[in-house]
């Protein structure tokens, strides 16, 4: 592990690797055409250095906000870096943000320029120019398809670097000079909430709140500079920043990034990384890919998982619970995990894994267990965009499922009396941009500390675990005045490789709960096909009375281990996901409760009316920009007589 000497910034952490490591020890790959290309610590710096002085010649002033959207690759990460060395508020957009999106984004914040990756991003910000009227130049990495654009707007990334080097050959100190004076105490990223209730807010975060952020989950974790990490999450997203960047550049790790988003499973096996950061959607997936391929498998792998898994769950169930395994359960295990999940842990690149997370969104418990039966240390995080990511995590060796851990780091989490969990300590944000009245609202000053209100409903067990239930928002109160937890009912059904999403309904004026559900369409498909069922669409599939008793199966299933008020009555399969594009969920993947509830109102109206079909026109954006409607007529499922 690499000690840290004393308050410094992430760029200042930086040039100290540079300075250690220089030319012989490798900072970074990026696979391009096949090909994992190496560079070094010397190498980047003298790409950060161009960049950074290159956005100064442009006309960047230290404080200047700089909005950025792409795939993680080295130009990123060196653009990212530069940008923060001469003082430098980077602003993190989702890839794959509308141009309205962007555009509020890129407004809203004041940036003075725009990093843009490629012709797609670029033409999303051509296309809202005239809506971001203070950015002065946009700059962009992969010139593919911008041979033709004839704009003094835009610029390539190779003609800032060319005239951060003219700059350098002037004022060879300059760089390191600009670096010396960043203060840990100065803004490094404005970071934009995901937008569930509303417009997105761009959180103030210092390079303090990073950096203390990284520290806190390096105390649950250590990290070493032989440690790899794969770059996947988005830096529109704050884990990426705690997770990536900083311990890059504080303890040194390589990072890695992937050839395209498409290739990243393979890329992560092949680097074979120590730690993992999933989102729960993505270990949903997962669990979803290993069910439906051990389900397609040879007879004789079929078997090792029949016989074996359960062995994985036994031994699983005496470690979180801090009980010896006896002798004769750890040979079968043993044996399990020579013949089976060593193999399963090796394709998904986990075999030198100390440890794996999943953050934003709850994993349901039986996802956890079932992780830790394949061999894999999988933990939960719990943290928010205003705590830079940190919150509590689960330590080893004290894990509980049903919880999200421990505080760590200096950080202090408590609730409240009526169940909001709020979080103090030195990742607290400094406040939302420019809206002093949500900040007044979001942070408790009390003596001399300042909490953050998470609007998250939960409660602390007797050994400090943090049990997490939902937003105090979604909290919903039935007519006959039970309460239940959507967002509880809603993992436990996406344990099931055949349901992609889940949003449980029911609210005031109902005595009972009621879900629009999601299937996933590939491994339904597969079973579709194995069933010799035919179909055409996603929406025809969606229909089909075999699909739609397959998921009544599984309800019946979950509904038994559900307390009463929690149990579904009926359901809808959906004709087709729902859609960020279409406002329908947050770019993390978060439901936008408000939003469902109000465009499938008279779906929902159907199933309280205890109704069996209903036809409905549902509202598309296709990628092109072009709206459309599909008609379709939906079964409505009872599952009350189970």
């Amino acid at each position: 592990m690499t000690e840290t000497n004393g308050p410094e910034t992430v760029p200042q952490h930086f040039l100290r690797q540079v300075r250690s490591r220089g030319a012989g020890e490798v900072a970074l790959r990026d696979k391009e055409f096949g090909i994992w290309r190496e560079f070094s610590w010397q190498e980047s710096c003298e790409q950060v250095r161009q960049f950074g002085l290159g956005l100064q010649e442009l006309g960047l002033a230290r404080g200047d906000h700089v909005a950025t959207i792409g795939d993680n690759d080295r130009q990123y990460l060196w653009a990212y870096l530069g940008l923060q060395a001469v003082g430098g508020v980077q602003v993190g957009l989702f890839t794959d943000a509308t141009a309205e999106e962007a555009a509020y984004i890129i407004d809203h914040s004041d940036a003075r320029f725009v990093l843009a990756q490629d012709q797609e991003q670029v033409d999303k910000v051509l296309a809202v120019r005239d809506r971001i009227p203070k950015v002065e130049r946009v700059v962009y990495w992969d010139e593919r398809g911008l041979w033709e654009y004839d704009d003094a707007w835009l610029a390539s990334y190779e003609e800032v670097c060319r005239l951060g080097e003219e700059a350098a050959a002037r004022e060879p100190s300059r760089f390191e000079e600009e670096v010396a004076q960043g203060r840990v105490a100065d803004l490094a990223i404005l970071s934009y909430t995901s937008g569930t209730t509303g417009r997105p807010k761009g959180a103030l975060l210092s390079h303090e709140n990073i950096l203390r952020s990284t520290e806190a989950f390096t105390q649950v974790e250590p990290l070493y500079d032989s440690d790899n990490h794969v770059s996947l999450l988005p830096l529109g997203w704050i884990a990426e920043h705690a997770w990536g960047v900083a311990p890059h550049c504080v303890h040194g790790l390589i990072l890695n990034f992937p050839e395209s988003p498409e290739t990243v499973r393979e890329n992560v096996r092949e680097i074979a990384p120590q730690r993992v950061l999933y989102n729960s959607r993505l270990w949903d997936a997962l669990l979803g890919t290993i069910q439906v391929q051990m389900a397609e498998s040879s007879w004789i792998n079929r078997k090792l998982y029949e016989i074996f898994l359960p062995v994985g769950r036994r031994l699983a169930d005496r470690k979180l619970a801090g009980e010896t395994a006896s002798p004769g359960l750890r040979l079968a295990y043993q044996i399990g995990d020579w013949c089976l999940f060593h193999p399963l842990r090796d394709k998904l690149g986990f075999t030198k894994l100390r440890a794996a997370y999943t953050a934003g969104g709850a994993l349901s418990p039986d996802a956890m267990r079932f992780f830790h039966a394949l061999g894999i240390n999988l933990k939960q995080i719990y943290g928010l965009t205003e705590v830079t990511g940190s919150g509590t995590i689960h330590w080893d060796n004290d894990i509980k499922i049903a919880s999200v851990g421990r505080p760590g780091g200096g950080v202090s989490v408590r609730t409240a009396e009526d169940g909001e969990i709020q979080i103090g300590g030195p990742t607290v944000f400094q406040g939302y941009y420019n809206n002093p009245e949500a900040t007044a609202e979001a942070i408790i000053e009390e003596n001399g500390e300042r909490w953050f209100r998470t609007g998250d409903a939960g409660h602390i067990d007797e050994d400090g675990h943090l049990i997490y239930l939902d937003r105090m928002a979604d909290m919903i109160t039935l007519a006959n005045g039970e309460r239940y937890a959507p967002q509880f009912i809603e993992g436990r059904l996406k344990f099931s490789p055949y349901i992609l999403d889940v949003m449980a309904v029911g609210g005031p004026a109902q005595e009972y709960v009621t879900a629009l559900i999601i299937i996933n369409f590939e491994n339904v498909s597969s079973w579709a096909e194995r069933q010799g069922i035919g179909f055409t669409t996603f929406a025809d599939l969606s229909q089909k009375d075999e699909v739609c008793e397959l998921i009544r199966q599984t309800v019946v299933e979950v509904n038994a281990e559900m307390p009463p008020t929690s149990r579904l009555r009926r359901f809808v399969l959906m004709p087709k996901e729902f859609d960020a594009d279409e406002s329908e969920m947050t770019r993390s993947r978060k439901l936008r409760r408000d939003v469902l509830y109000t465009r499938y109102d008279e779906m929902i109206g159907a199933m309280y009316a205890e109704q069996k079909r209903i036809q409905v026109q549902t509202p598309v954006r296709y990628q092109d920009g072009r709206e459309g409607v599909i008609e379709t007529d939906l079964r409505i499922v009872d599952c009350s007589g189970q």
